[in-house]
């Protein structure tokens, strides 16, 4: 005799239905404003701006950016008109998360050519794709996708977030002066903070990204949280902040603002 199943309660239904509509619409609203892009485009009207899905995606990234582009998705999601902090974090993380899509092949090769231990093996960028795809398939190009998202994700909502915060907190500038004061003193600390939050995750993808794996063997580094664990375990926690400084020194993001 089988037990009957208890439906769950009232608010646990709410709750789940709420927050599958809330991804739902995520999900579906970047692929919703492609859609409107290529229906109210009129090729009477001259050469067609958009000649496809992709080709649409890739020209709303490029011209209006993906910081730009999810925030007007999460102030459409929340029914808001103007960015919160919540917001512009979930931006932040979101848009780097879409750029990391796009960086993941070009990181891979810029840190294959980069290592003196296995540069002399490529005759260049071409070479290295080569022969990634010969070994691994073109699925091998995007090793070390996690972790990449993961770096992107933690620095841009570190910075945006702590540039929305400190933007709120400064003086109201009134002069072209105050505006740079107040634009240095945010995107400074906002890169500083950002680039503590996902220096240990860049530890990572560059390990990940820098092991050409042989199949059959267990990857070493498997994840971008594991992988922070293990170098933690086994070199200690300023392993994991390895090249903190130069990229402190070199970090002109946060002059992005200016």
């Amino acid at each position: 005799m089988t037990t009957p199943v208890k439906p769950l309660p009232t608010y646990i239904q709410l709750g789940a239905g709420a927050f599958a509509g809330v991804v739902e619409i995520a999900c579906l609203y970047p692929l919703d404003v492609v859609k409107t892009r290529l229906q109210i485009q009129r090729i009477s009207e001259g050469k067609a701006q958009y000649s496809g899905t992709v080709d649409t995606l890739t020209q709303i990234v490029r011209q209006e950016g993906a910081n730009d582009f999810w925030g007007k998705t999460y102030c459409k999601i929340f029914n808001v008109k103007e960015k919160t902090q919540g917001i512009t974090m979930l931006t932040g993380c979101s848009a780097g998360a879409t750029e990391s899509l796009l960086v993941v092949p070009f990181e891979l090769v810029k840190i294959r050519l980069q290592d003196r231990s296995q540069a002399h093996m490529y005759n260049g960028p071409i070479d290295v794709v080569r022969s990634i795809v010969k070994q691994h398939g073109y699925t091998g190009l995007y090793n070390g996708l996690w972790s990449t998202m993961v770096r992107h994700m933690l620095w841009n909502g570190g910075y945006f977030s702590t540039i929305f915060k400190m933007q709120s907190m400064l003086p109201k500038a009134n002069t072209s002066g105050e505006r740079l004061r107040n634009n240095l003193i945010s995107g400074t600390l906002g890169g500083f903070i950002g680039t503590t939050l996902n220096t240990p995750a860049d530890v990572v993808k560059t390990r990940i990204q820098n092991t050409d794996y042989v199949k059959g063997t267990p990857a070493k580094y498997r994840g971008a949280f594991t992988g922070m664990l293990l170098i933690y375990k086994e070199e200690g926690f300023r392993a994991l902040y390895k090249g903190f400084t130069p990229k402190v020194r070199t970090c002109d993001n946060a002059l992005e603002s200016i």
